[in-house]
């Protein structure tokens, strides 16, 4: 019955991960999977989440479904942080929000509408992106194409040639954007450039799609979310994927939620009822542990205010040990590959270590990075930053020699 199918060849990231876990090295430092580790080299728990938690289990009760569009007060707070109390489009009712399983949930839930009521639509992601981004609309049915996005002799952004793309795809394509903390390089668009992208996608007729894994890592919460926030100004439809995953550091409770920006609150009341549709063509219902976690945060001003001091401080740490590894690579690395480390920001840097001198970092030193180059910043401490940036330097001498 089950002879003519392929093996599954893993996904990337999770199999290295996999295999650090097996490599026998105690100086071993993995800086491949998208996790923020504290200086101790752990999985925080956040202080407002543990509060949160320790509250809810005080107040024991009943575990019914949740409604397939999910908790009432957690979409809630999700347009609130998204979108901002100022929203028009929230005001106005224009926003349709479902809970999901975590951001690849939102992604999955969103092709899955997208597909049904854009058959013909080709979907265009940056390049280079998350790899799931392709996976996920690829096995919707999708015909998945890129736009210029990442620079690699400077270690920056292809703003024109990518501009210049978008302008070129035909009507009611739509575009996979990263919100902030671009996920594999670190290299955003600033505020003009979101503007003058925007202004393009609405004269042309596309359809963005936005994915906020880290929102709260780079520029702040609110500047984080500047491109959605422009999307409703210019009254441009778009749908927006959002995850606590990181910012929470809930990575296994999946929270996330998919927002669908409309023209008019009856637009996205018949969007919000597709939305479900299709959460019971997956999964039926959201999970409640994690959505009442973070809707109690969300929702409560002294663990608000907790959570958002935590993330700065995580932020702040990350962007120190940017400091950190640029430091000690100085005169080890060329001046165009070493600058990036402080110009890109969140959770990644794509260091420009080619595909071979990964494998040898891994292989001779124990130091694990995707094959692509790209760093998690997240994952560098005080005790093995000096290790990684010898490492790195080694293996670029090497190199030359």
């Amino acid at each position: 019955m089950f002879e003519h199918i392929d093996a599954y060849p893993g996904d990337p990231i999770l199999s290295l991960n996999e295999d650090f876990a097996k490599d026998s090295r105690d100086d071993k430092v993995n800086l491949s999977i998208g996790i923020y580790y504290d200086n101790e080299g752990r999985i925080p728990v956040m202080r407002a989440v543990r509060e949160a938690e320790a509250q809810l289990l005080a107040e024991p009760a009943a575990k019914p479904y949740l409604p397939m569009a999910g908790f009432a007060q957690y979409r809630d707070a999700v347009q609130s942080l998204v979108f901002g109390d100022d929203s028009t489009a929230r005001a106005e009712g224009r926003i349709a929000t479902v809970q999901t399983l975590g951001g690849s949930g939102a992604l999955k839930v969103g092709a899955d509408f997208i597909k049904r009521y854009f058959p013909d639509s080709q979907v265009w992601v940056s390049d280079p992106t998350w790899d799931n981004h392709r996976f996920i609309f690829e096995r919707a049915g999708f015909t998945v194409g890129t736009y210029p996005y990442y620079d690699e002799s400077t270690g920056g952004l292809r703003f024109d040639a990518m501009l210049s793309a978008i302008r070129d795809l035909p009507a009611r394509s739509v575009v996979l954007l990263h919100a902030c903390c671009h996920n594999p390089t670190g290299v955003d668009l600033n505020d003009a450039q979101w503007v003058r992208l925007i202004e393009a996608i609405k004269a042309r007729g596309l359809l963005p799609f936005i994915d906020m894994a880290y929102q709260g890592f780079g520029a702040g919460l609110n500047a984080d979310a500047f491109a959605i926030r422009e999307l409703v100004r210019q009254n441009v439809p778009a749908f927006v994927a959002n995850s606590f995953s990181k910012n929470f550091s809930l990575y296994g409770e999946r929270c996330g939620a998919l927002s669908v920006i409309c023209e008019s609150a009856d637009s996205a009341a018949r969007v919000l009822g597709q939305l479900t549709g299709a959460v019971r063509a997956n999964y039926s219902n959201p999970p409640t542990h994690g959505a009442k976690i973070v809707a109690r945060v969300l929702t409560t001003p002294a663990l608000r205010q907790a959570w958002e001091d935590e993330l700065a401080s995580m932020c702040t740490r990350i962007a120190r040990m940017r400091g950190e590894i640029h430091a000690r690579l100085r005169g080890n690395v060329p001046d165009a590959m070493l600058a990036r480390y402080l110009e890109q920001r969140g959770m990644f840097t794509y260091t420009g270590l080619s595909a071979a001198q990964v494998d040898r970092l891994r292989e001779r030193h124990g130091v694990y990075l995707i094959r692509s180059g790209r760093m998690c910043v997240a994952a560098l401490n005080d005790r093995n930053v000096e290790a990684a940036a010898s490492s790195i330097g080694e293996v670029l001498a090497t190199e030359i020699v």
